[in-house]
């Protein structure tokens, strides 16, 4: 069995595990540039093509690992200016390494330890070694799924910048946000709010060209492999009253009608 799939007995239950979108705490338009007010608000509450030259993809490889560790620092600094104790934890220094994008190996022990020394564990994606690639993207949202599954939180928050999931594009006119997804046994998933007889046309998740995570796809797939645990999950916009009802856990049983997001749950008879 594989290190990540072990479980691990924490001292107190864990109440939420929240997934910082890039999208939503940098600035996307421009280089290594953090949105300081959303960042600020959320702790409150380059992939190689084929045919590159190999010294290139090693020069993306070092230039990315350079950038989210700086932005992972940038996390932590500002939970410690909350009073939030905090403790960065690389993917790459920990053992990470992975095989088509799964997670193979992976200390979750570490992380363990540091919530039960009162620490809030900064994790982050990562350009990673990969067996098969030579170096690969590990994205965060599959590292949220292997640390759902270890470590069993009560639910799992994504913050992104727009107000959740979407039937199509958010940037079309006439996109509706689904409200809530339920997930089946088997991991398949479908809308039920709102109700799939009112909605004219079929949900059209697609992904930028320039996103090497797979964007919102990816996302809805490690949420639903989340909520298949039994695990409710939340994507919701940052720095809003909406990820703070979320974060708090107040949309946990009923959705008030006024919240804006997207929940993914596990379908129960």
């Amino acid at each position: 069995m594989e290190k990540w799939q072990n479980e691990y007995e924490l001292r107190k239950p864990l109440r939420c595990i929240v997934k910082l979108g890039g999208a939503a705490i940098t600035c996307k338009n421009e280089l290594e540039k953090i949105n300081q007010q959303n960042l600020t608000q959320a702790s409150q509450s380059g992939v190689h093509k084929g045919g590159l030259d190999q010294s290139l993809v090693k020069a993306g490889f070092v230039a990315t690992r350079i950038s989210v560790t700086s932005l992972n620092l940038e996390i932590v600094r500002a939970l410690a200016q909350e009073g939030i104790p905090s403790v960065g934890i690389s993917p790459f220094s920990s053992g990470w390494t992975t095989s088509q994008r799964n997670v193979a190996s992976a200390d979750i022990a570490t992380v363990a330890t540091a919530i039960d020394s009162g620490f809030v564990p900064v994790l982050h994606g990562d350009a990673v070694l990969d067996h098969s690639q030579g170096c690969t993207i590990l994205s965060g949202d599959v590292i949220i799924r292997h640390l759902a599954h270890s470590l069993k939180p009560e639910y799992v928050v994504f913050l992104t910048d727009v107000f959740g999931v979407y039937d199509r594009p958010p940037s079309d006119p006439d996109a509706i946000l689904l409200r809530e997804i339920a997930v089946d046994e088997d991991g398949s998933w479908s809308v039920i709010n709102p109700a799939p007889e009112t909605m004219s046309k079929q949900v059209e998740i697609t992904v930028a060209a320039h996103d090497t995570t797979g964007g919102m796809v990816t996302k809805i797939s490690e949420a639903a492999a989340i909520a298949k645990l039994g695990i409710d999950v939340y994507i919701v916009k940052a720095a809003t009253d909406h990820s703070l009802k979320a974060l708090k856990g107040e949309v946990e049983r009923n959705l008030p009608d006024d919240w804006l997001g997207t929940a993914i749950r596990f379908k129960r008879d």
